[in-house]
């Protein structure tokens, strides 16, 4: 079952150990502090509020924060967006959710002629922080249009930012990060790792000063020596299982959990693979012109001079997101990130 963690729009009182939440645990509870926080803060979108969203992240908040603050719209994703542009105008903060990845080529022109153009447009006199929950990737086994990797379109848009959590932590974290920004931001939800737990250090927590800093950029998931696997969303869970496999081999992998896939922290990245020297790229959506494509790139660029191998890249294939039954063969698996891992190592110039 869900958690259901709002409670009445108080902040849970402080504690000295970190909890064991879901990711859909986390981005309930941050979303709540959040409404607590701010009354400029509201939540809205298809079943966002009786129903709390098809995933339960808001389950509880409109109960807890009333409903002028959490509420249904209309089943018209372009409307969503527009309404919340315009509310982000007037100075409130919306945190409006389409309910899966797919759903969001309805509002793509809101998206991309007015959300991440508004600012520029008025010279500055205008800012729109608007943070869209948007469930992404595949995983579920569910229709057409509900396992999208819509990431490389929505880094392309100038004046959005785009943000993807790999864990519970990172979900915490980082939508609280995102929703007290001025920016429009795209917080693409690994839908997959919903119900994955992991321990959580909250804003209300006794914890060493430095678990929430680092909220901006790229982290290390794992150090390592021989080799870096970048990744995000639910590729990084996936890329630390690699890793302890590589191991039992005598390779030490480094996992690089990208998380800002705009902007994109270079530095963390040159660093990695300057240690390294080796690098392979793993995400979900198609091969060509995916965010790998930039990731690569960048990595080369400043890492022309030290690197053994061309960066490699794996990811999904050249096609429509296939139905169900065909996704493990679609979705970078263990053994086809190995294989690249293989590739990078035996790589000899001719």
């Amino acid at each position: 079952m869900p958690e259901i963690l709002s409670t009445a729009g108080a902040p849970a009182a402080a504690t000295a150990e970190p909890r064991t939440l879901s990711l859909q645990g986390a981005l309930n509870l941050a979303l709540d502090e959040l409404l607590a926080e701010d009354e400029k803060v509201l939540v809205l979108g298809e079943d966002v509020g009786t129903l709390g969203g098809v995933f339960r992240v808001t389950s509880g908040l409109a109960a807890a924060h009333g409903a002028e603050r959490v509420f249904d719209t209309p089943l018209a994703e372009s409307g969503i967006l527009g309404m919340s542009i315009g509310l982000a105008m007037a100075g409130f903060r919306p945190v409006p959710e389409v309910q899966f990845d797919g759903f969001a080529y309805p509002a793509m022109n809101q998206i991309v002629t007015q959300l991440g153009r508004i600012h520029y447009r008025s010279r500055g006199a205008l800012r729109v922080p608007v943070t869209l929950r948007v469930p992404s990737f595949g995983g579920i086994r569910a229709p057409e249009h509900h396992g999208e990797s819509l990431e490389a379109v929505f880094a392309h848009v100038p004046g959005l930012k785009v943000v993807s959590p790999a864990d519970p932590q990172q979900g915490y974290t980082l939508l609280k990060a995102a929703v007290r920004m001025d920016d429009p931001v795209i917080f693409m939800e690994p839908k997959s790792r919903y119900w994955q737990k992991g321990e959580v250090l909250t804003e209300g927590d006794a914890m060493p000063e430095e678990g929430h800093s680092g909220a901006t950029g790229a982290r290390i998931a794992k150090e390592g020596r021989h080799l870096t696997l970048v990744a995000w969303g639910a590729m990084v869970a996936r890329c630390l299982q690699v890793a302890e496999l590589a191991a039992e081999d005598g390779i030490d992998v480094e996992v690089v959990d990208l998380r800002w896939l705009k902007p994109i922290d270079t530095e963390t990245l040159a660093r990695s693979v300057a240690k390294t020297r080796r690098a392979v790229v793993v995400h979900e959506a198609p091969l060509t012109a995916g965010l790998g494509a930039e990731v690569a790139q960048r990595i080369t660029e400043r890492c022309f001079g030290t690197l053994k191998a061309p960066v490699e890249r794996v990811t999904g294939f050249d096609v429509p997101y296939p139905s169900g039954d065909l996704e493990d063969e679609y979705i970078p698996n263990i053994d086809r990130i190995l294989f690249g891992i293989q590739r990078v190592l035996e790589y000899k110039r001719g």
